[in-house]
């Protein structure tokens, strides 16, 4: 279990960001200007935030823009070693990001939600370096692109973790009570986790040190 990549999503702060990764993290997420959800910060902040760790730490950016042009304009304010796509990217253009960031890790996120996302996964899963499985629902009039601190179906995230040969992060509800089953079960390559581990939206060492106690 304790070769499983910890991502501690909606880091607001440098104090945050380093109190991640003296707990175990081994990747931070930095989020963007979305349409719901928590953890949103300035892209002046993710730049600061993103200098401050050391080099073996991913940054993972969460953009919720969705064409390429957009994409690299905004990971260009920011400089963070991955980038998440929380939304599906026009016309599935991965190919042009990766000529345009040939450096730069892309990982996109599946809202897992029926037997579709599977389908997805698996067609999406030969363009980029990681999938994502969230919780969530781009589908509605106001987008739900993740932070919904809610499990989905780990059937359905298992079935995609068997059928893809990147790296998958399971994500959604994670927390120091269901991290064994979750990998236990999913066997994913990396955990996710934002609201589990905070107190009024602020990152919380007890539960830190709870989490990093089960999951050890």
């Amino acid at each position: 279990m304790s070769k499983v990549k910890v991502k501690i999503c909606c880091i607001s702060n440098v104090h945050e960001a380093a109190l991640a990764i003296e707990h175990g993290a081994s990747a931070i997420g930095l989020v963007g200007r979305m349409p719901s959800g928590p953890g949103v910060i300035s892209d002046e902040l993710i730049h600061e935030i993103a200098k401050s760790v050391p080099s073996s730490i991913a940054t993972f950016l969460l953009t919720s823009e969705t064409t390429v042009t957009s994409i690299i304009d905004h990971h260009k304010k920011v400089n963070t070693s991955t980038i998440q796509i929380v939304d599906a990217l026009q016309d599935r253009q991965y190919h042009q990001l990766r000529q345009a960031l040939p450096k730069v890790n892309i990982v996109q996120v599946i809202h897992v939600m029926d037997e579709n996302s599977i389908k997805e996964a698996v067609e999406i899963s030969q363009f980029v370096d990681a999938i994502l499985l969230d919780s969530g629902n781009p589908n509605l009039a106001t987008k739900i692109l993740g932070g919904t601190g809610k499990t989905h179906n780990w059937d359905l995230s298992k079935k995609i973790r068997e059928s893809i040969k990147i790296p998958t992060y399971l994500a959604g509800g994670i927390n120091k009570d269901n991290v064994k089953q979750a990998i236990d079960y999913v066997q994913p390559y990396g955990i996710d986790l934002c609201s589990s581990v905070r107190t009024n939206g602020q990152l919380d060492e007890q539960k830190l040190e709870a989490f990093f106690k089960a999951f050890a």
